[in-house]
């Protein structure tokens, strides 16, 4: 038995185009409120990211790495139903026998339906509190996104000008950024958007922006990252652009870049990998607020982090920003 619904368009064009599949994985006893409790415990604690974010689609430096404290499972899901929460488990195809024998059957039908062949396959948990979202970024894998509980809306974007420039493409090949990029408000004209439902699956063109806003109840999503060969060598021929650019002031396009260099500069990308690879501007996320252990939910901010301001609501300073 299938987890999900082939089409002929989907055999054909999964890994190539934005797809919609639906699956019955919403009625899987795995993503009950007590077993993804017990699925938090099990998850090694240091690899669990909790984040808050603003109101505003636009302002995407109000993405804010928490702690997580000595919260359990249980805690952090009536944190995550009580507030504005958005637990990430990475990788948790790694960390749970459960999980990475569903991630196997998911890749095997996928190889079985489309002959499509796949790498790097990772499947990160997302649990995330109602009306909860997600700035405009892209991934450099390719992404499918399966709903479990909850209805969010997608947003999702050509990965073309004006949505993406190749600079900022470079950037995210290039671990300069965590993956975010400019919005503006009109890029949505030009989106695909959907109300992305429990039992229905979306995987879309390789470095398509997106972003996600929740509606009004908590959401439980799979986040499932791969590679093709093909993604794979796009992903490099990106990489390489990035470099010229940043070593040599060149400008490279890659949607007009020759098929002859292609291989040369995968060629090009590979040696500055194995010479250690681009030393970006990146800084790591800085850890800005911590998790009210008694009230769930409950945000306490670092001194000197401006709290997200509501709409409709005066801006809450720390008690550093007020002696200031």
């Amino acid at each position: 038995m299938t987890l999900l619904t082939w089409t002929p368009e989907n055999k054909a064009d999964f890994a190539a185009k934005n797809l919609l599949f639906n699956h019955d994985l919403d009625q899987s006893p795995l993503f009950t409120d007590e077993a993804l409790i017990a699925l938090i415990d099990r998850y090694p604690r240091d690899k669990l990211e909790v984040f808050t974010m603003g109101y505003d689609p636009a302002n995407w430096g109000q993405w804010y790495l928490g702690r997580r404290g000595d919260l359990d499972g249980r805690a952090l899901m009536e944190g995550v139903k009580a507030g504005r929460l958005w637990l990430n488990l990475r990788k948790v195809n790694h960390a749970d026998a459960d999980i990475a024998a569903l991630c196997d059957q998911m890749f095997d039908e996928i190889k079985a339906q489309s002959g499509t062949t796949t790498l790097k396959q990772d499947l990160g948990l997302l649990i995330s509190s109602p009306n909860a979202h997600v700035f405009y970024h892209l991934d450099m894998p390719l992404v499918m996104l399966w709903q479990i509980r909850g209805v969010k809306k997608l947003y999702l974007y050509p990965p073309a000008a004006p949505c993406v420039d190749d600079a900022h493409l470079e950037g995210v090949a290039l671990r300069e950024s965590d993956e975010q990029l400019p919005y503006d408000a009109g890029f949505d004209s030009l989106a695909l958007v959907h109300d992305l439902k429990p039992g229905e699956m979306m995987t879309w063109a390789q470095n398509a922006p997106h972003r996600i806003v929740n509606h009004g109840m908590v959401n439980v999503s799979l986040s499932i990252e791969f590679m093709t060969p093909r993604a794979l060598w796009r992903a490099n021929v990106i990489y390489a652009n990035g470099c010229l650019r940043r070593y040599f002031g060149l400008k490279p396009s890659l949607a007009r870049s020759p098929k002859w260099l292609e291989p040369l500069k995968i060629a090009y990308a590979r040696i500055i990998k194995a010479l250690g690879g681009f030393k970006g501007l990146k800084s790591p996320l800085t850890p800005r607020f911590s998790i009210d252990p008694v009230i769930p939910g409950k945000i306490i901010f670092d001194d000197g982090v401006v709290a997200p301001e509501m709409p409709g609501q005066k801006p809450v300073k720390s008690k550093a920003n007020e002696a200031a």
